[in-house]
Order: C-alpha cells, then structure tokens, then sequence
C-alpha cells in the first residue's frame, strides 16, 4: 500500500508539473497565437462599447496583437459575461463589463455562470457618478421637481440602461426608502436609452457621466443630480442626491475587465500591466476623466475584491427592496 501511495504522489506531482510548465508555456507564447477578443457586455454606443474601443487601440500597441471589440448584449450585461466565463481561458478572450455585473449575481435567477468563481477580475478601469438628467424642453427644472412629481399618485418615470442597472436599483432604493413613486422604464444599453432622452420620449434618464455629459455639453440633456457623496469635478454645478436631503447616499458606476476564471496568473497579470499602463497614456486618461470616470487600475486582487464587495452591498438592496428583474 505504501507502494501505491508513494506512486500515486509521484503521479499527482508529475501531472501538477506538467500542468505548471504548460501553463507557463502557454503564458510565455501570450498573446503571439491569436488576436486577443475583448467581449463588450453591451451594446454599441453606451458607455461599455466607449470604454472597450478607446482602450483597445493602445492595448494592442502595447501588446503587438490585433485587439477586437465585440459586442455581446443582453440581459444587463449577462449574455456578454456568460459568453467569456465559458471561454478558453488562454488568455485570447476578455469581458469589459459594468456595474451591472456586481448586481446581476442577486438579480437574476440561474445565471449559467457563477459570477465569483467562473471569471477573475483583471483591472478594475474606474468608477464614475451617475447622472439624472432631463431633455432640454423638460417641465422638470430641478431635483425638486422630480422629488414633487414623484409624491404623487402618477410618479416621475425615468429610464436606464436595464432592469437590474445600477441606476433602475439606486432610483428604486431611493423611492423605496423615501414614499416616492418612480416609475422605471428598461432600455437595452446606454445608446438607446440616450436617443429617447434627448427626443423627449422619456422624461428622465439615469446613467454614468460617461454616457449623458456628451449630450449635456450640447444642451440637449440638463443634468439635475448626481448619485455620488461628493459632485463630479466634470459637472462642479450638479448637486449630489446626498446634499439634497437623503444624506449618505453614494451609488458610483464602475468598469472593469474580466477573464476566464482558469486563465494563468502570469497572462492575467500581464494584461493587468498593460492596462494599467495603457490607462496612464496621457491621451487615455484625458478622456476618460473629461468623461467623468475617476480611473482606479490596481492589482487583480484589489480589482477582485472591489467587484465582490460590490456584489454583496447589491445584494443586500435587491433584497430588502425586493427588486425584481422586469
């Protein structure tokens, strides 16, 4: 018997070798085989799409290998998630996601992924506030306007990038938490969602200042209040919801980038190193802060736990507000 075991170790250690010299192998190749895939997890024109293809020029200089975006919409960001978390994990295949991926785990029943354990946070690109914002020729002039349609029986409606977005639950725990009557109407990613709000077809709209400051530097959108603690250095006139009566509240949208749970260390961290680098070019970083993201970058393990925390405060608001996917 001691025989056998002794063979069975010698087995096991070879097999855990053989494993650790492929897998270097693999990341010593990386990312030479293929052209590396970047899966935006929405759809073209909101702030994910943004994101994806101002990173992916430099990313791939930085690399030398071609970088494709593609995007994988649906489901608040899920389909795009599930499509890379059943990758190979061989470093070639990537999710940009939003914050919608720290709610979508408490949300949305049978997921065909596990959010914590079939993908691993690569960077965590940055946070942003959200913005309510109304059209130009809008009734609605400030927050207390809204706050006053949103006491009576016909409510304010506002739409979002979709059920389960950060800015449907922080709108829902606001009214939830306060008697207000704020009436939710999904749209499928931050283009859509733009194109009614500045038609007028939807009387208030909910997103990142990535997505809503280019139209209110054209004045077709006004920007009435902002989701964070503190006021965006971009929009410096907005006031946060937390200064106009509900005092601590603070709900940012992030972006981050994912792999394959299974990918080797040693390319996550190479990638890690290239998009930290990429997000110093001046070029970069100049437009992602002008368009209000606050940029983190950081480790894979403090990318890690930044988006576990976030799934377990979302978690906490979904249930005790019971919100629901429509």
């Amino acid at each position: 018997m001691n025989k056998r075991s002794s063979l069975r170790l010698l087995l096991a250690l070879t097999g855990a070798a053989c494993l650790g010299l492929s897998q270097g192998a693999l990341a010593q190749d990386w990312p030479s085989k293929q052209p590396i895939k970047l899966v935006a997890v929405f759809p073209p024109g909101g702030s994910v799409d943004q994101v994806a293809r101002l990173l992916a020029p430099h990313l791939q200089q930085e690399l030398g290998q071609n970088i494709i975006v593609e995007n994988k919409g649906g489901a608040s960001g899920s389909i795009g998630a599930a499509q890379v978390a059943a990758a190979a994990p061989d470093g070639y295949t990537f999710a940009v996601v939003f914050d919608t991926h720290g709610v979508n785990p408490s949300l949305i029943p049978n997921l065909p992924f596990d959010s914590r354990k079939d993908l691993t946070t690569v960077v965590v690109v940055g946070t942003s506030p959200m913005v309510l914002a109304t059209y130009a020729g809008s009734e609605f002039k400030t927050f207390a306007d809204v706050l006053a349609a949103g006491r009576t029986a016909q409510g304010a409606s506002y739409g979002s990038i979709g059920s389960g977005s950060l800015g449907h639950l922080a709108m829902a725990l606001l009214g939830k938490n306060n008697g207000l009557n704020f009436v939710h109407v999904p749209y499928k990613g931050g283009g859509p969602l733009m194109n009614d709000a500045i038609a007028g077809h939807v009387p208030l709209a909910i997103g990142s200042v990535f997505v809503v400051k280019p139209h209110i530097d054209s004045k077709r959108l006004r920007p009435l209040v902002v989701t964070t603690s503190r006021r965006a250095p971009q929009l410096p006139d907005v006031p946060t919801i937390a200064e106009s009566g509900f005092a601590g509240f603070d709900a940012p949208a992030w972006w981050a980038v994912l792999a394959p749970a299974k990918t080797p260390a040693a390319i996550v961290q190479r990638m890690n190193a290239a998009l930290n680098k990429v997000m110093k070019n001046p070029e970069v970083a100049k437009h992602l802060e002008a368009q209000g993201i606050d940029i983190l970058g950081g480790t894979p393990q403090v990318g890690q736990a930044f988006v576990e925390r976030q799934m377990d405060i979302w978690a906490k608001v979904v249930k005790e507000n019971n919100i629901k996917p429509d």
